[in-house]
Order: structure tokens, then sequence, then C-alpha cells
């Protein structure tokens, strides 16, 4: 006799242990099987933008670290970047290492977190969030050392960076990069081969490499599916071009790939960070002489580059005045989550969270 079952509908969220901020699936089920998925965003949205048209470029500097909150400087990076395209400004040579060693160090921290509490969703119960933790910890104290702050920095300046850094900065940083290594072989240790993780990851959530394409997906979500695109090879901004280092991808697109890529650019960012070190002037300025009241000329730009979760871009419009007419962000993991309907349909509800952790979500991001 066939069992008789009846559609209906279940929230995720807003509220939920998996949830990296404040976010909600309205899922519409066939039993335990997803039919459709509908993601519900806003809950976070503190109007960023619209504050940032009555602030000067300096003050919005602040606004960018609440975007990413786990990869404040590369938002701070991206800002920057833009601002400086707009108004032609030029940033002194050892600044610009300076933000590639710190670009690449919250790299290595935002890819920590995601794995890190990837393995709680899977199912472990913090054992290897803690383990990263402790690796990040030296990074934020290297964070710390130079700018005071542990969560949001506030470092980077139109022009530069907002001091030097200390004497006691290289030394501590060469010692991370030499360990890092090791610590990175004693995640694969845990987690590469675990059972529980592969019979939990591999070939679920597919993302295949042209659905990838067209959606515009980026960062490691794209790289997963196979497709080879990380800006700071294919445009190269800052001075990424002087630096050697591979680009990571996946063979399948599922949420295993997206945790091995992610393990993967960890080990080419340390190579980055070595080889900026031993680049990197020993003496010069850090920042351009920018005024703190600036006028950048009318018109617009738009600046971006590869953050940790994927190309993140700040639209800026002026009219000559001391605070944008206009600014508009391109958030990564906005446009990542619009595959989340086609990863997600057919699978059981136990999956929708490995396939949503997998994403590495930060909803303040998205919210903006």
């Amino acid at each position: 006799m066939p069992i008789k079952t009846e559609q209906f509908y279940l929230n995720v969220g807003p509220q939920h242990p998996s949830t990296h901020g404040v976010f909600r699936l309205r899922l519409s089920l066939d039993g335990e099987v997803v039919t459709d998925v509908e993601p519900i965003i806003g809950y976070l949205h503190r109007g960023i933008e619209k504050l940032a048209e009555s602030r000067t470029y300096t003050q919005i500097i602040p606004l960018t670290d609440r975007l990413d909150y786990l990869a404040s400087m590369t938002d701070n990076v991206a800002y920057c970047l833009a601002v400086e395209k707009l108004a032609g400004i030029k940033v002194p040579e050892r600044a610009e290492y300076i933000r590639v060693i710190f670009s690449e160090l919250m790299r290595i921290s935002s890819h920590m977190m995601a794995v890190g509490f990837y393995m709680n969703d899977c199912g472990a119960f913090f054992t290897p969030v803690l383990y990263m933790w402790r690796e990040r910890e030296k990074i934020i104290d290297l964070f710390d050392m130079v700018c005071g702050q542990r969560l949001l920095y506030n470092y980077m300046r139109v022009g530069g960076v907002s001091q030097d850094i200390p004497d006691e900065f290289l030394p501590a940083i060469k010692k991370f990069v030499a360990e890092m290594p090791r610590y990175i072989g004693e995640y694969n240790q845990l987690i590469k081969q675990n059972e529980i993780f592969l019979a939990r990851s591999k070939g679920v959530g597919i993302l295949p490499k042209e659905t990838a394409v067209n959606i515009g997906a980026s960062g490691p979500v794209l790289r997963a599916s196979g497709v080879k695109w990380d800006i700071r090879k294919m445009d190269p901004y800052s001075i990424y071009d002087r630096f050697d280092f591979e680009v990571p991808t996946g063979d399948v697109g599922d949420c295993y790939d997206r945790y091995w890529v992610r393990i993967q650019e960890m080990t080419q960012s340390l190579r980055i960070i070595e080889q900026a070190i031993s680049q990197m002037p020993a003496k010069g300025p850090v920042c351009a002489d920018v005024p703190q009241f600036f006028r950048p000329p009318p018109g617009e730009t738009y600046g971006y580059i590869e953050a940790p979760k994927g190309n993140l871009g700040f639209y800026i419009v002026s009219d000559g005045s001391i605070a944008p007419y206009r600014l508009h962000i391109y958030p990564p993991t906005l446009i990542n989550i619009t595959a989340l309907k086609d990863m997600m349909i057919g699978w059981k509800v136990a999956d929708l969270i490995i396939i949503f952790g997998s994403m590495d979500v930060v909803l303040g991001e998205i919210d903006r």
C-alpha cells in the first residue's frame, strides 16, 4: 500500500545554532526531502550604504569593518582601494606590502573559522574549531600589535595604513609563518580522512561549474566547482602581480571540495606572506599625504578585491564634496547564496546545514 504524504512548510531560523548571523530558510518538504527553498535575509540590515552618504571618506572605514566582521581587514582594503582609484592617490611601497601581509593573514584567519565551525555543523563538538582558534589567536595578536583591536580593526587608511608595524611584529610573523604548515598538517590529520566527515560532505550539495559561473559565484565557492578564477591572478590589484602562488580548485563542487579549497588557500597565503616579508622595503612612509577632509573629483569608480569569501567591491559616486554622493557594496556571499536553492532541493533536512555551512556565510556582509 503506497504511503501518502502531504507537503508542508518549515522555517529554519532566523536564530539557529549553525547560522553565522541571523538568517531564515523557508523550506517546503515532502517528508524529509526538500522540494523548495526560500532564503530570507535582512535581519542584520543597518543601512551602511546610506550612512556612508553623510560621513567623510575616512569616517566610512569603521563602517566597512562591520560587513564581514571575520575579515575586517580586507573590507577596509577594498574600500580604500576604491577611494584611491577615484581620487588618484598613490599608496607608498611599504604600505602596499603591509596591506598584502594583513590581507593574507586575514584570509587564513577567516578560512580557519570557516573550516572550524563547519566541522561543528558536520557533527563535531568544538574540538576542531578550538584547534583552529588556537592559531587564529596568534593572528589576532599580530593585528592587536599594530592597531590595538582584536575584531574590528579600522587599520587601513585612504593612501596606506594608520601606522607602521612595530619592531616586534616581523619576528612574530616569521615565527607564525614557520609554524603554521605543521598546524595545517594537524588539521588534515584530524579532518581530511575522517569517515563521518567524508560521508556527510562527499557528493553533497554539488554546485556545477556552469551554475556557479551563471550566478556569478566567486571565492572558494566558485573555485571548488573547478573554475580557476581569482582576482589576485586574473586582474591583479595592489602589488599581487609580484608574488608567486597557485589558485587551488576542486573537481566536483561538493561540500568537501569547498572545505578542501579553503585548506589549500591557507598554504598559498603563507607563500604570499613569506615573499612579501622578504621584498618589503625596510623603511619608508606608510601613508600618502591625504588631508583628513579631502574632496575627490566628481565622477564614479568601482574598486574590488579577492576577499576571503570572494569578489568584494565598492561602487562610489563623488559629487566633489567631502562625502560620497552614493556608495554601493557588492558582497560576495550575497551572490553565492543565490545558488542555495539549486544546491539544496532533493536533499534531506539533515543535509541542509552541511550545505549551508560549506558556503561560509557571514550575514553582516549580506545585509549591510
